[in-house]
C-alpha cells in the first residue's frame, strides 16, 4: 500500500514534470536562501516577489509573457534597491519598504484597469507546478545550475558582506557590485520559483529551508547542504501530500516546509527548544552543578 502511494504519482507524466521542477526549485532556493538568511534580508525576498507583480500585470495587459514581465520588473526593482541602499543615511530595510510598497501599489493599479482576472494571472499568484511542460523542466534545471554556480563562486565575498558590510568595504571588497550580484540572484531564484508555489508563497520556499538549516549547524558548507536538502525534500513531500489529498500544490509544499522548520526549532541538538530547556534545567539543578564541578 505504501509502495503504491510512493510509485503511483510517477506513472503520470505531468506529475513527473511537477516533481522535477519542484525539487530543482527547492534545491536552488535552499542554496540561495542561506545568504538571504545570513544577511537578515528576508524582506528583500518579499519585496522582489511583490515587485514582480506590476511587470506581470503589464505583460498580461499587453498579452506578453507573464514570467518575463515579472522577471524584468523584479530585477529593475532589486537593482534600484541595491543602488539607493548604498546611501548610508538610509537602512536597507527602509529602502526595500519604499520600493516594495510602490511596486505593489503600481501592480494593483494596473490590474484594476482590466475587466477580469484570467487563469494565467491567478496561476502567477498561486503557482501552477502541475501544469509545467518539458521545456519548463529544462529551463528550471539550466537556470538553477547557473544560479548555484554564481553563488558558490562568490560565496566568501557574499558572506563577508553579509556579516559586516563596513569591514568588507574597508578590506577593499566591491560591496556595491556584490550587492547587485546577490539581488540579481535572489530575483532570478524567486522568478524561477513562481511556477512551483506562486508569488504569494514564494518567500517561504526561499527562507524556510535556510532558516531550518541555520538551527542545525554553524558551518556555512553544512548549512548550504542542509538547506538544499530540506528544500528539495520539502518540495517533494509537499507534492505527495497534494496528490494524496487533492490539495493545492504550492500551499502543500509551504506547509511541509514549515513543519520541517518547526521540528528543527524544537529538536535541533544545540539550539532547539528542548536542548535549551535541558540546559536551563541543569543550570537550576544544584546536584547537576555539583557533579559538573567534581
Amino acid at each position: 500500500m505504501f509502495l503504491d502511494f510512493l510509485t503511483d504519482p510517477w506513472q503520470l507524466p505531468f506529475m513527473q514534470r511537477a516533481f522535477a521542477v519542484a525539487v530543482i526549485t527547492g534545491l536552488v532556493c535552499g542554496v540561495v536562501g542561506v545568504y538571504v538568511v545570513l544577511r537578515g534580508m528576508a524582506f528583500i525576498g518579499e519585496a522582489v516577489s511583490h515587485s514582480a507583480f506590476p511587470g506581470v500585470a503589464l505583460a498580461y495587459a499587453f498579452q506578453g509573457n507573464l514570467l518575463l514581465g515579472g522577471a524584468l520588473a523584479g530585477l529593475t526593482t532589486s537593482l534600484l534597491i541595491a543602488l539607493v541602499s548604498q546611501n548610508r543615511r538610509l537602512k536597507e530595510d527602509t529602502v526595500i519598504g519604499v520600493f516594495f510598497s510602490c511596486a505593489f501599489g503600481l501592480g494593483i493599479v494596473l490590474v484594476s484597469t482590466q475587466d477580469s482576472w484570467s487563469t494565467d494571472l491567478s496561476s502567477f499568484l498561486f503557482g501552477q507546478v502541475l501544469a509545467v511542460g518539458p521545456e519548463d523542466v529544462w529551463t528550471a534545471a539550466v537556470l538553477g545550475a547557473v544560479l548555484v554556480v554564481v553563488v558558490l563562486l562568490f560565496s566568501k565575498e557574499l558572506v563577508a558582506v553579509s556579516l559586516d558590510r563596513e569591514t568588507a568595504r574597508a578590506a577593499g571588497l566591491p560591496v556595491m557590485r556584490l550587492d547587485l550580484i546577490l539581488y540579481a540572484v535572489v530575483t532570478a531564484t524567486i522568478v524561477m520559483s513562481l511556477e512551483a508555489v506562486g508569488n504569494i508563497l514564494v518567500l517561504s520556499l526561499l527562507i524556510t529551508p535556510a532558516a531550518a538549516a541555520r538551527m542545525l549547524t554553524e558551518r556555512l558548507w553544512a548549512m548550504t547542504l542542509l538547506a538544499s536538502a530540506l528544500g528539495g525534500t520539502g518540495a517533494l513531500a509537499g507534492l505527495y501530500v497534494s496528490y494524496a489529498y487533492d490539495l493545492a500544490a504550492g500551499g502543500s509544499i509551504v506547509c511541509v516546509l514549515t513543519l520541517l522548520f518547526a521540528l528543527t526549532w524544537c529538536l535541533a541538538p544545540r539550539h532547539g527548544l528542548l536542548a535549551r530547556a535541558r540546559r536551563r534545567g541543569r543550570a537550576l539543578d544544584p546536584h547537576a552543578t555539583l557533579e559538573a564541578a567534581h
